[in-house]
């Protein structure tokens, strides 16, 4: 038997017993069974690893065949229809986390002294969460549909930054150079690579699956299946990209057969097994030494990651309408790293220009947040009603009613369906593009300016400086029209949710509408300079862009507290209606009269009435033990009992038989409302009655 054979079954021999008793213990203690093998991989590669496996590059040859199975069932899930029923608003979150990890990681690596291409790996290290510890902490503790929903739509574009990252880091740790004109052409070949692929992929993988799939032979299926993946690897890999790239391509065509479920239950089992192999492989390939002595660096990643991914899945879910409580809950169940930051650490560890300790960094970071994932998503119900509590009254009055304008602007196909619209989202782009490209040349002018001035025999000592002034001066129209076209969308967008008056009129939608044009203001720039901060800070002093950003923040930041206390005192006022007209109903249930409170009070959200029945759970319980903003995002905007009428009424309120209370919020939030106080609607929505 060749003696490379011999040593991937010693490798098989040593990791699958052990894969299989880590399986059976952290499911047991409760624990995700990924940083199981990871620690299986570490015990087994630190004390065991050189006497029974003979040949350490048999470990990395089962790796690559685990990533190779592991891409291909990451497709499967993966389908173009599928990423158009996603719609902007999952985009645009993943757009603002993504934008923030990767700047945080690149200006980490810069800080740490890092060449560029290690600060790139740093970023895609951080970046990217990890499917198999998601899927399986949600299989023990499934969420609601709208956190599954957002984690695993903000999982798929993260997917595709992933691809891309791994191509241009695979090309430059290979030799490339980290420039603007290296990395447009990689990019620029991985579309040529990634067209032909689908163009061939897509008039033959998807009929050819059809047809093996209605033979109904199972193993036919899998190896076919599994045959069009490592074939796809092959190629990807003599492109001159990662076996990663092929092997996803080929799942996502495979999906589109239209037969992908049946695909992924046949190739299942292998990919499970592959899977074990591939993280107790990670594990068993890790310097422990190396760890040990950069614990300082994976300190520092783990709370960028966790801080980090936290905070910009909370944000980016908030500033697209998902509310406070769906938006916490899926940045807390996202906060680790996972299967494409191995292959992009493992990037580090093959190119002869790293040098930094990329590979023992991210194995150590995933492992600490692994364990921390379950703890985090655990807890995450409460982290959101605390937070939730704790927030200012203006604060939570815009909490309540953004989600309700935002489900407004998507009610529709398009957020900007006007021409107008259009047309000013294509300038925003166009000016963040041009913005970059100066940024990028300007760094790069400044750089290199005196060699190739020397060339010519000029060495005045003023070209950099006056490469700066000629920056700054082609940036400030682009900046400027930025700017313009980010205020004229969301005057678009506020004015489509809330829309204006006819000058002349009273305008009782002006205080909701300036509230939310700041906050879009907010969100869209946030989600233009996170992207452009990304891409421009390998070329950058570490703080320089960021500053600037945060000083823009600060001054929305400025005008959005003020905007939020007006809209509060509108809301305050706009509820002494609703109390009058709920205590003029009575036991009526007048549906037109609340029909009017709506027309007469625009951007307040769909203010519904509910009357709590006599066998409701709610009764007799206080509003602060029920907590129904923290629980459902409703807001409770008016109490009436009897002649006794209360707006806003506080935590100490008891709730009795036969209340009439009024809520707002989104659709969905006065429907968990409904069910939590155990009412049922009296007003314009259709009569809900809650046993």
């Amino acid at each position: 038997m060749p003696v490379h054979s011999l040593g991937i079954l010693q490798a098989l021999a040593v990791i699958l017993p052990v894969a299989a008793l880590v399986t059976v213990v952290f499911r047991r203690v409760g624990l995700p069974v990924v940083a199981g093998y990871l620690v299986a991989g570490i015990v087994v590669g630190s004390n065991l690893g050189e006497r029974l496996i003979s040949e350490p590059e048999s470990v990395r040859t089962l790796a690559e065949m685990g990533v190779v199975l592991l891409m291909t069932t990451i497709g499967l899930e993966f389908r173009i229809s599928k990423l158009l029923r996603l719609g902007p608003r999952v985009g645009l979150t993943a757009m603002v986390e993504v934008g923030a990890m990767l700047a945080l990681g690149l200006m980490a690596g810069r800080m740490l002294g890092w060449s560029p291409l290690d600060a790139l790996l740093a970023a895609g290290i951080v970046a990217i969460s990890s499917t198999m510890v998601i899927a399986k902490i949600f299989e023990e503790r499934a969420p609601d549909w709208r956190v599954r929903d957002l984690v695993f739509g903000v999982l798929v574009m993260e997917d595709l930054v992933a691809i891309a990252l791994i191509a241009v880091c695979t090309t430059v740790a290979f030799g490339g150079d980290l420039s603007a004109g290296a990395v447009l052409s990689v990019l620029g070949r991985l579309g040529v690579v990634l067209a032909v692929l689908l163009a061939v992929g897509l008039l033959l993988v998807p009929p050819l699956m059809r047809s093996i799939v209605r033979r109904q032979r199972k193993e036919t299926v899998l190896l076919t299946a599994t045959g069009l993946a490592f074939l796809a690897a092959v190629v990807t890999q003599v492109a001159g990209f990662s076996v990663a790239l092929g092997a996803f391509v080929a799942g996502m065509l495979m999906a589109e057969s239209g037969v992908g479920h049946q695909v992924e239950e046949m190739i299942r089992p292998v990919k499970d097994l592959f899977a074990a192999v591939f993280f107790v492989a990670v594990g068993m390939l890790l310097d422990v030494a190396g760890a040990i002595e950069a614990w300082p660096v994976v300190l520092l990643f783990t709370g960028i990651v966790v801080i980090g991914k936290m905070v910009g899945v909370s944000a980016g879910a908030f500033l697209n309408g998902f509310g406070v409580r769906t938006a916490i809950r899926g940045g807390m169940s996202m906060a680790q790293i996972g299967e494409f930051s191995f292959i992009i650490a493992g990037l580090g560890v093959t190119s002869a220009t790293s040098s930094a300790p990329l590979y023992p960094v991210a194995v150590a970071t995933a492992l600490l947040t692994a364990f921390l994932t379950p703890w985090l998503a655990g807890r995450s119900e409460q982290v959101a009603c605390w937070i939730d509590a704790k927030l200012p009254k203006p604060l939570q009055t815009v909490a309540t009613l953004y989600g309700s304008w935002v489900e407004t602007l998507f009610e529709r196909r398009s957020p900007t369906p006007s021409s107008v619209g259009r047309r000013v989202f294509r300038l925003l782009v166009l000016d963040a593009l041009v913005l970059a490209a100066v940024v990028v040349g300007t760094s790069l002018g400044y750089r290199y300016a005196p060699v190739w001035l020397a060339r010519f025999g000029v060495a005045a000592g003023w070209e950099r400086w006056a490469v700066l002034a000629l920056g700054v001066l082609a940036a400030l129209p682009f900046g400027f029209g930025l700017a313009l076209a980010i205020r004229r969308l969301a005057r678009i967008l506020a004015e489509r949710a809330v829309p204006a008056v006819a000058p002349g009129k009273v305008d009782q939608g002006r205080a909701p509408r300036q509230v939310l044009l700041v906050t879009l203001e907010i969100a869209l720039t946030v989600a233009t300079a996170l992207p452009l901060i990304a891409i421009a800070s390998p070329f950058l002093p570490p703080y320089g862009l960021p500053a600037v950003v945060v000083a823009v923040l600060a001054m929305l930041g400025v005008s959005f507290w003020r905007t939020a206390r007006d809209l509060d005192s509108h809301v305050r006022a706009g509820a002494e209606l609703v109390a009058h007209v709920l205590a003029r109903q009575g036991a009526r249930a007048d549906a037109e009269s609340f029909s009017v409170v709506r027309d007469m009070l625009p951007g307040m959200g769909t203010v519904v009435p509910l009357r709590v029945r006599a066998e409701s759970p709610a009764v007799g319980r206080t509003l602060g033990e029920l907590n129904v903003r923290g629980l459902t995002g409703a807001t409770i905007v008016a109490l009436t009992r009897g002649d006794d009428r209360k707006t806003f009424p506080d935590a100490r309120e008891r709730i009795g038989e036969g209340d009439l209370i009024a809520v707002t919020g989104t659709h969905e939030a006065i429907r968990r409302a409904a069910v939590l106080m155990g009412g049922h609607s009296v007003g314009a929505e259709p009569a809900e009655t809650v046993e």
